[in-house]
């Protein structure tokens, strides 16, 4: 598969839910903040509405790109419906494919092998559009790495804490969602994938304070972003899961300690009493990117 560079995923901080058949939600949603917009044909339309917002997902992805929203799209799951929503999801403005209710590789090799067949029909590079799965059972959550490494497609895990909760047989609250948190995070971190989500219900948009705490707890995993299904829940998530001005700070200094340190031939050096080594240069490269990634952004 020809990908061209790192899944852009990596950096998203906010990624917002719009379905496709309200027009109007449509229509406002590049001016939401979000880093990318995920363009809904499941949860959030009807059955009796899935082939009209299915017809207007071209036109949807066309106004966002023209505004320089990056964009996903969130398919079906049932076979039929999946493969109608994955043609017309294979549009040169789609980044990445949402696949809900993954349990097994072979849901991701299938979706793969469609996607192909589209791109290649459609003369799209094959393999540009990116799967992030969506785990929302007990067995997707036990089966996350193996998910995470079914196709080099996959960009991301997310968490599905309303379904998965059901399955579980509890409410999504922080105590039932921090074990399958810590599991999806790391089964993506093995498999080199990101891992979007947080401890507690993604349905939260009212209450900020414990939406606030869940997501400080998500980053605090190492998580670096988010689905959401509101536009209150952006501003957390973006504020939330991006680098502090202390971080930014930190980072500058222990790149300009290591530069400092080769310079003279030396293979660590040292900052504010601490070691600076290889795994500490490479976390502060990373605040340093994703800094780099918002300020081009915000312009």
């Amino acid at each position: 598969m020809n990908f061209s560079g790192e899944s852009p995923v990596a950096m998203w901080r906010s990624l917002l839910f719009v379905p496709v058949h309200k027009e109007r939600f449509v229509a406002k949603a590049d001016s939401r903040g979000a880093d990318a917009v995920i363009l809904d044909l499941e949860d959030a339309v009807p059955s009796d509405a899935k082939a009209l917002a299915r017809s207007g997902l071209a036109q949807a992805v066309e106004h966002l790109t023209d505004h320089e929203q990056p964009v996903g799209v969130r398919i079906n799951v049932e076979p039929a419906l999946a493969l109608q929503d994955i043609e017309a999801a294979a549009h040169p403005g789609v980044a990445t494919i949402v696949v809900p209710k993954v349990e097994t590789p072979a849901q991701i090799q299938t979706i793969d092998e469609a996607l192909t067949g589209c791109e290649e029909k459609g003369g799209l590079p094959v393999g540009r559009i990116r799967l992030i799965a969506m785990l929302e059972s007990a067995l997707g959550i036990i089966s996350a790495h193996s998910i995470a490494t079914a196709s080099p497609r996959m960009a991301a895990l997310a968490l599905g804490p309303e379904d998965l909760a059901t399955d579980m047989g509890c409410a999504p609250t922080y105590e039932s969602m921090i074990g399958p948190c810590r599991h999806l995070l790391l089964s993506a971190r093995a498999a080199g994938v990101v891992a979007l989500g947080f401890p507690g219900s993604i349905a939260n948009f009212d209450d900020e304070g414990t939406l606030h705490e869940q997501v400080a707890s998500a980053r605090a995993l190492g998580y670096t972003g988010a689905l959401c299904i509101h536009p209150h829940q952006v501003g957390i998530l973006n504020e939330i899961f991006s680098p502090t001005d202390e971080e930014r700070d930190w980072a500058r200094r222990v790149m300009d300690a290591y530069n400092a340190a080769r310079q003279k031939g030396e293979g660590v050096a040292a900052l504010d009493g601490r070691m600076i080594d290889l795994p500490v240069v490479r976390r502060a490269r990373a605040i340093l990117a994703r800094s780099r990634h918002e300020t081009t952004n915000s312009n």
